[in-house]
């Protein structure tokens, strides 16, 4: 019994209506994200989802799912977890909300804060709470501006993020954002964001030795600083591990290299952790895995398990103190959110970390990463349509290429990717496309069992196997 057997009809006919009616309404009403308006509203959703249990979904037809995504790469400790239910209705019964403005406080966003400040690398200081890593990375430009003005260099404001990085969708961190699509239509980037190479071997680095390619993207780095004036560049933004841009792991000593012209020219290190923090790297945070020492840290989606929207900014103390001495100059810190330091929030938080402690949930998420790399590898290794399998603890990546040596693209308008994720979808399997190449990815809650691995990966095998007999009947594809 595979995954695509495990499927329900709707109970009843009553029901089947019911859906019909709820798809409608969405169909009519609902705008979503990340999604094409005009098909949405001529066609409507690809499924209704409505219940959840550790790795699978189920749809209101009654269809059961591998969630190979966990979600948007956030349910880290799986789906239908009491803990953080009772943690979120005891704490709305409790006090479900208090802010944070003018010095007041409640008793679980402290508690959370001496919890992240005594786990997080480095010498972090302080922790300001928001609502998601997109506000927590306009934040974090916030923070570098006021950082340089108190220091008395104003010119020093510019951001360096990566090309195919994904730092969030506010009108800063989306221009931090290193894709097209994300600032298409919108006039973004703003002038203060500029983009460096991206560390990707199969199309940045073929043929290189691992220490050429550093050579070659600390050089990129350098000459864009130089170009830019390093009296201009307050901060470089990064992902541990990047994630949508393509799961892409930069090359040993990379971040050794970066880090040291950083230093160089007085320019700030933030690490976005939103997805690689709280284990996904099989390490509580990807700084650790990775070797990368930032001032700053912006964490979110693991740190609740998406149970309740909560970010983080961490400040590290050499950047506190200067923050702290700034309001002799300007006042008050003048940033906040109405929902800063949820006391909702950050009780699930806490829960969440309870839970990754006790069920040592992060030593088995390097666990059931090994593994899933090991069968990712038997599965698709050699297959002529793959170009590179990447990815580093439980997160993990399939990129395709219409040839192997050297590297071809598919053209865009056959849309492989998309196609993968649709197959792999009929046999009740989710993973996401990601964007500018035919990449699928895994990114599963740490809970995934190895059968469920296996089901994965044998099911996306047969995806792409579909996928590549269609393309050589169209004839758009040799598969040589």
């Amino acid at each position: 019994m595979g995954i695509e057997s495990d499927l329900t009809a709707a109970a009843t006919p009553a029901d089947g209506v019911r859906l019909r009616a709820l798809l409608d309404l969405d169909r009519r009403y609902a705008m979503h994200p990340f999604t094409a308006l005009a098909q949405h509203e001529r066609d409507g959703a690809i499924a209704m989802m409505v219940r959840g249990e550790g790795v699978h979904l189920w749809d209101a037809a009654g269809r059961k799912y591998i969630d190979a995504m966990a979600g948007l790469w956030c349910v880290n400790v799986g789906y239908g977890r009491r803990e953080l239910a009772d943690a979120l209705r005891d704490q709305a019964l409790t006090l479900p909300y208090c802010h944070a403005f003018s010095s007041l406080a409640s008793d679980k966003p402290a508690l959370l804060s001496e919890r992240l400040i005594r786990t997080a690398p480095g010498s972090m200081s302080k922790i300001f709470f928001g609502n998601s890593g997109s506000d927590a990375n306009d934040t974090q430009a916030k923070i570098v501006w006021l950082y340089n003005n108190a220091r008395g260099k104003p010119e020093k404001k510019k951001i360096i993020a990566r090309h195919r990085g994904y730092h969030g969708v506010t009108v800063v961190s989306a221009s931090m954002t290193g894709l097209p699509s994300l600032h298409a239509g919108f006039d973004l980037p703003v002038p203060q964001i500029k983009h460096t190479m991206v560390p990707h071997r199969l199309w940045q680095g073929w043929g290189l030795s691992d220490a050429e390619f550093v050579a070659k993207l600390a050089g990129d780095l350098e000459r864009l600083i130089e170009t830019e004036g390093p009296e201009t560049i307050g901060a470089m933004i990064v992902e541990p591990v990047m994630g949508a841009g393509g799961v892409i792991v930069p090359p040993p000593g990379y971040y050794p290299a970066i880090q040291a012209i950083l230093r160089r020219h007085d320019i700030l290190l933030i690490a976005d952790e939103v997805i690689c923090g709280f284990g996904r790297l099989g390490s509580m945070f990807g700084c650790e895995a990775m070797g990368v020492e930032p001032d700053l840290i912006t964490v979110a989606k693991g740190l609740t398990s998406a149970y309740f929207p909560l970010s983080g900014v961490l400040v590290s103390d050499p950047v506190w103190q200067v923050l702290r001495e700034a309001g002799t100059k300007y006042g008050a810190f003048g940033h906040g959110y109405t929902y800063s330091s949820h006391p909702i929030g950050a009780a699930v938080a806490l829960a969440n970390l309870d839970l990754l402690e006790r069920e040592q949930l992060v030593p088995q998420a390097a666990q059931r990463g090994r593994y899933l790399h090991r069968r990712l590898q038997e599965a698709f290794a050699g297959h002529p349509m793959v170009g590179e399998i990447r990815g580093l603890g439980l997160i993990g990546a399939v990129e395709f290429v219409a040839r192997r040596d050297p590297p071809e693209a598919f053209p865009a308008a056959l849309k492989v990717g998309p196609r993968i994720v649709e197959a792999a979808r009929a046999r009740g399997l989710i993973t996401r496309a990601l964007p500018l190449a035919d990449t699928i990815a895994f990114s599963p809650p740490f809970v995934i069992s190895e059968s469920e691995i296996d089901e994965a990966v044998s099911a996306a095998r047969d995806a792409v196997d579909e996928v590549a007999a269609a393309l050589r009947k169209e004839g758009v594809w040799k598969g040589s």
